[in-house]
């Protein structure tokens, strides 16, 4: 993620910033550019970019409700952002459900910056009806027993679902433990979910199918039963030498979007670290040293990205322990492992063009 800087003071900005707290003026993200704009309104009721004139905007719809920071064309007829119009169910019915869906939107604007720097597509509903991006953030129910029933997480055919109880720390960590995982985050489930989407976008050309198979297997193997499988017998004993996480093992498509998942981590992680002009260069252990002197988002291989990502979260992991806290990264990226990134990179590079 980059650093910004408002046009009327100065004042490093922040992505998630919506005031700065210099000068005071009102600030928005234009996808547009991909910057973060001090704003002033005009006498039309429209944002213009500080000091004014040239192209008017109006915020998202959802800046109302304190829930959005992304500004609109003014000649856009949409009323949300190119974030929030892929939204369907959103939970806005009492306080804590709003307060779950400004953690989730948080995560969300995070997923679709990635998305937007890569240029991918992401067609709604109203462009694609057939596999149109679109989500849903759903509440846990209650059955007739008075049992909690939890809300899934999941994607089908487009439809992203989300567990909008997830953006409780304490619901989060208590699924995280009972299913054993090394981390599990608002921002992790997005970039996983639709990974899957984007399997079904970019992986089609026959060529691309088959070497996508030769490295994740076969996704036409019967998804229930892997899955049943891995939940009864768990992870291959080799797991570690072969997949990014144990997930990873239940299943080919799993396995592509648990490993696209890491490439959207590493890559944004990078561009963080790169904005801040982190280095790391320890005195006698020159397999840690890497300075991030390339643009993530154009990296030419995966390769690239893990010789400086790996000495930076070995670092990021020390300062973790340092601090009494659990690794930021706790994975380990094998050959089979980058060589799967690789190829997630060069479905990215021809989307680019």
């Amino acid at each position: 993620m980059r650093l910004f800087q408002c046009e009327t003071c100065g004042q490093t900005l922040h992505f998630d910033n919506r005031v700065c707290v210099r000068c005071g003026s009102t600030l928005g993200f234009n996808p547009g550019d991909m910057r973060m704009h001090a704003l002033v309104v005009g006498d039309d009721g429209l944002w213009y970019v500080a000091p004014g004139g040239g192209s008017g905007y109006r915020q998202c719809e959802n800046a109302a409700i304190d829930v959005c920071n992304w500004l609109v064309p003014a000649e856009d007829p949409d009323v949300f952002c190119l974030c929030c119009r892929h939204n369907r169910i959103v939970p806005t019915t009492d306080p804590v459900g709003l307060s779950r869906w400004r953690r989730i939107s948080q995560a969300q604007r995070h997923l679709f910056y990635s998305l937007l720097r890569w240029r991918l597509p992401h067609p709604t509903r109203q462009e694609q009806p057939n596999g149109g991006l679109v989500f849903d953030f759903l509440a846990d129910e209650v059955d007739a027993s008075g049992n909690l029933v939890p809300a899934m997480t999941g994607q089908q055919d487009g439809l992203i679902s989300l567990r909008a109880a997830e953006a409780e720390d304490v619901v989060r960590e208590t699924v995280r433990v009972s299913m054993q995982e090394p981390y599990r985050s608002l921002l992790g489930h997005f970039r996983h979910e639709i990974g899957h989407f984007y399997w079904v976008q970019l992986v089609r050309d026959r060529e691309v199918v088959e070497e996508a198979r030769s490295l994740f297997g076969d996704e036409r193997s019967d998804y229930n039963t892997s899955l049943q499988q891995y939940y009864s017998e768990g992870p291959p004993a080799d797991w570690q030498a072969r997949f990014i996480s144990p997930y990873a093992s239940a299943h080919p498509a799993e396995d592509f979007a648990e490993c696209w998942a890491h490439l959207f981590h590493i890559a944004d992680t990078l561009e963080t670290a790169r904005a801040f002009g982190l280095v790391t260069g320890p005195a006698g252990h020159e397999e840690l040293e890497a300075e991030v002197t390339f643009d993530p988002y154009r990296a030419p291989n995966a390769g690239k990205l893990v010789e400086a990502w790996v000495p930076l979260s070995v670092a990021m992991n020390a300062v973790q322990r340092s601090m009494g806290q659990p690794d930021s990264y706790p994975f380990v990226l094998t050959p089979p492992v980058v060589e799967k990134l690789d190829f997630m990179n060069r479905l990215l590079t021809r989307v680019q063009g």
